[in-house]
């Protein structure tokens, strides 16, 4: 089977890109070269126009319409950041828009959005039955669907990185990219693989939607019944026919990780190098932290595809990333219902630096003895070792400690 997309197409995406995008940082990143024993290097498209690398794939697309295609207009399904792309193209390109999302879609996507000027639809639960409304409307109204990934052109546009990533790491050994439908790494294959064939180009998806690695695993493409991950940007349940056999030809290896590697990798590139990355973006560094794969003291560049998170989600991610390692911890325990006894337990907590957050005292629970009450608190504490110490010392001071 002969693949519709060489690496002319994307040097000729470039050329329709430039002036639009921004050309993202290679930023080399000192502390996780550290922590992980290679040379990290992290392609910022989360610092892209809309968020994400999707405008690349969606501009070239939706600027290689015909006049004719151009007056009906254009017509996508998203989860969030192609639509983003979608939009924003096709307002600079004069084109009106329609964006079919899931009813579930984060309200920030949605209303970003129509903000870049497309209208929006909300149907289905997720993005296949947002895609099959999608397609229902575009037969019915003529415009031209600009698919997510399954289309040479937009994954012509996304393959621009991969131009990117040789024309400043010229010595790369390995590129890790993001997996869901396969457009992403599909453009960035054939770029790389075409100019430097020894350079490894290694998948990475969410073991809750691992539609592409049981495909490659298998004879033929694999649809999943549902999906279950905190990375929505890559929750695909089929991957795309074309973008499939790129794959097939192009790229290395798929890896799987799971959903506390990824949130814990957004909590630390939030912490330590002060980039939000969404859920898709972060599966790149959550392989590497949790030793998916080897390449030791490789020059390894890791695309953050988009940095579109919920704040909401990122909200959970931060404080369960806090208790995980020991910087918070809920407490309750049982004191004498009498003047002086909440003090008493706040000096022990004093006296080995725990930092109360919140604290409830409750003398009438049913569950609660006569004459007693009990304490709820949330302190705050340096590490696992500081925890430790702070339920130790309430132990010696007969307080009986249950952690919550």
């Amino acid at each position: 089977m002969s693949i519709p997309l060489n690496l002319a197409m994307i040097q000729e995406a470039r050329k329709r890109l430039a002036g639009v995008i921004h050309h993202t940082p290679l930023d080399h990143s000192t502390t996780f070269s550290r922590l992980t024993g290679r040379e990290v290097y992290f392609k910022l498209e989360n610092l892209q126009k809309t968020g994400s690398f999707k405008i690349r794939g969606a501009y070239n697309k939706i600027m290689s319409l015909t006049l004719e295609e151009r007056q009906r207009g254009v017509i996508a399904a998203s989860a969030g950041n192609h639509a983003q792309g979608v939009a924003y193209a096709a307002t600079r390109a004069g084109i009106p828009s329609t964006v079919v999302m899931p009813e579930g879609a984060p309200i920030s996507k949605v209303m970003a959005t129509r903000g870049y000027g497309a209208q929006v639809i909300l149907a289905g639960g997720g993005y296949d039955e947002a895609f099959d409304y999608a397609r229902r409307m575009q037969k019915e109204t003529g415009a031209t669907l600009v698919h997510g990934f399954d289309d040479p052109l937009v994954a012509a546009g996304q393959g621009t990185i991969g131009l990117e990533l040789l024309d400043e790491l010229p010595d790369l050994d390995a590129v890790l990219v993001p997996v869901g439908g396969g457009g992403l790494i599909a453009g960035i294959a054939v770029a790389i693989k075409s100019l430097k064939p020894q350079v490894r180009v290694i998948g990475i998806q969410s073991r809750g939607a691992p539609a592409v690695y049981l495909s490659l695993k298998g004879d033929h493409r694999q649809q999943l019944v549902t999906t279950a991950t905190i990375a929505d940007g890559i929750s695909v349940r089929r991957p795309g026919e074309f973008t499939l056999e790129v794959m097939r030809r192009y790229v290395d290896d798929v890896l799987l990780v799971d959903d506390e590697e990824i949130a814990r990798a957004i909590l630390m590139l939030l912490e330590r190098s002060k980039i939000v990355v969404e859920g898709a973006g972060a599966v790149v560094l959550a392989a590497l932290l949790h030793g998916h794969l080897s390449l030791p003291g490789a020059k390894v560049a890791l695309v953050l595809s988009g940095g579109n998170i919920d704040v909401n989600i990122l909200s959970i991610i931060i404080e369960r990333g806090l208790v995980k390692s020991g910087r918070i911890i809920r407490l309750r325990t049982v004191v004498t219902d009498q003047p002086g006894s909440l003090q008493r337990l706040l000096g022990v907590l004093a006296a080995v630096r725990a930092n109360v957050i919140s604290i409830n005292h409750d003398r009438i629970k049913p569950q609660v003895p006569l004459k007693q009450a009990e304490v709820e608190l949330l302190l705050e504490t340096s590490d696992v070792e500081h925890m430790e110490r702070v339920m130790a010392a309430l132990t010696r001071e007969g307080y009986r400690v249950e952690r919550i």
